[in-house]
């Protein structure tokens, strides 16, 4: 049996997670499906500030608790689940037997998402914060559980030590079909020719799971 930790992208849940977890639970393994703090329905960002190192202390408790037993787990990370997986990664990577990234974004020391994203997401984000100021409002064509996403946590460098990198596996998959062009090409430009990494790209949107599981499950079946 391995743990997979499941951690979505900005103004997603956990619940975007289901039919993949689904899936790996049929097959006998363990999926957390992470739901980052401020992205829960009755959260009010107002009340609870959330930045980059609020979602990283959250899941490195939870991986910390996980790993109790001493079997490690794997953490796969959609878009900005990315930059908090490595993050965790890298304060303790004994823990971790794999890093996964699907479509996301993988930051240097002292970068931020902002520093990273496209142009056209930054204008997104400008645009989409007005309301509060704290809140990113979800894109329309957003499934209806998705919250606002704290603009903090795309604001905030990250504090990597590079200790993430000895993680023995570490895969990157690419979409290659997002209407407007890739939406993480910093990143993919990093891991495509690097030997560190398994390098794929798929031809589907950012939104890597809008066409069932199967993809994604094809990268994990042999951790």
């Amino acid at each position: 049996m391995t743990t997979f930790v499941l951690v979505p992208g900005a103004w997603h849940g956990g619940w975007w997670y289901e039919p993949l977890a689904a899936e790996l639970e049929k097959a006998g393994h363990q999926a957390e499906c992470v739901t980052l703090a401020g992205l829960w329905p009755d959260d009010d960002l107002a009340h609870r500030p959330v930045n980059l190192t609020t979602h990283v202390d959250q899941l490195d408790a939870l991986v910390e608790d996980l790993t109790a037993g001493g079997d490690p787990v794997v953490l796969v990370g959609h878009s900005y689940g990315g930059q908090v997986i490595n993050e965790v990664a890298d304060r303790g990577q004994a823990r971790i037997s794999a890093l996964i990234h699907l479509d996301s974004d993988i930051l240097l020391d002292g970068e931020s998402c902002w520093d990273v994203t496209t142009e056209e997401n930054r204008r997104y984000f400008l645009d989409s914060v007005g309301a509060d100021g704290l809140g990113l409002a979800p894109m329309p064509f957003f499934d209806d559980r998705a919250r606002p996403h704290p603009f903090a946590t795309l604001l905030q460098k990250t504090r990597l030590s590079g200790a993430w990198k000895s993680v023995p596996i570490k895969r990157y998959a690419a979409a290659t079909d997002t209407p407007g062009g890739p939406q993480a090409p910093v990143s993919m430009e990093r891991v495509r020719h690097d030997p560190d990494w398994h390098y794929e790209e798929w031809p589907t949107t950012h939104n890597v799971l809008r066409d069932g599981p199967d993809r994604v499950l094809g990268l994990l079946s042999d951790l």
